[in-house]
């Protein structure tokens, strides 16, 4: 299915990744949000589960082994041209989780990688959204809550 101009929602996964005080975060290489910072991830290939999906996009933008920790939730990402047609649309399942293992390191999806930490975390140049998912994350890792 292609992405831009989709004839249906795309169902993507992504994850917030910790790695002691810090959060994983990615920057876009492509549209949509090409050169923003968001959580790294990806499209669901046809026959893989969302486990596997996130677990298989980590690997190929962040070069990194993860475990899974628990469900976030699910969005929507809508994005319309100027003419009000759906340019994109992705139905994205949110993890959260940790490096298993490996050094993160970008893929060829996204330019820049940085772990921030999130006593710094209010100040980065990022959307409300992705900060209220990526907090949300925080308090699910603290109470170990698994949805």
């Amino acid at each position: 299915m292609k992405r831009e101009y989709p004839e249906g929602p795309i169902v993507a996964v992504a994850a917030v990744i910790f790695l002691e005080g810090s959060v994983l975060l990615a920057r876009r290489n492509r549209e949509p949000g090409r050169g923003q910072w968001s959580l790294p991830g990806g499209a669901v290939e046809l026959g893989e589960s969302l486990s596997e999906a996130v677990k298989r996009e980590l690997q190929e933008e962040a070069s990194i082994n993860i475990e899974i920790g628990g469900l976030i939730g699910v969005f929507d990402r809508i994005v319309q041209d100027q003419e009000n047609g759906v340019r994109y649309h992705y139905v994205i399942v949110d993890y959260w989780g940790w490096i298993a293992s490996c050094q993160p390191s970008p893929g060829s999806d996204i330019s820049d990688l940085r772990l921030v930490p999130l006593e710094e975390f209010d100040e980065f140049e990022i959307s409300t959204e992705l900060k209220e998912t990526v907090w949300k994350a925080v308090d699910m890792r603290n109470k170990r809550i698994d949805y």
